[in-house]
């Protein structure tokens, strides 16, 4: 009974290690796949970084658009009115000249 003992040791230990090792392995390619492709992975980040320089860029597109807005506002504003502006406002609202003015269009 001791030698049948002895023989199935060796062979326990060696699936067990086995076991062990393809758990392991596992364990750690699913964490790999996860860091990179999962939702806050790696790859995402990247998304996100990309993502992130688009939107500023579109912002700082939009407040040099709202900035000339305000400026033409403040100018046609009756505490500063701007009169060359008016005048260049009106006649392309209008679509007029004066009898003096060839207009191209």
């Amino acid at each position: 009974m001791a030698g049948f003992n002895s023989e199935s040791e060796p062979k326990r230990g060696a699936v067990a290690g086995s076991v062990f090792a393809v758990v392991t392995i596992a364990l750690m390619g699913y964490l790999t796949f996860a860091a990179l492709q999962g939702e806050h992975g790696l790859f995402r980040l990247f998304q996100i970084e990309a993502q992130e320089k688009r939107l500023a860029a579109e912002l700082a597109e939009l407040s040099a658009a709202r900035a000339a807005i305000a400026n033409k506002t403040e100018r046609l504003s009756s505490g500063s009115l701007d009169l060359d502006l008016l005048d260049e406002q009106a006649r392309r609202v209008l679509g007029l000249g004066r009898p003096d003015e060839i207009l191209v269009r």
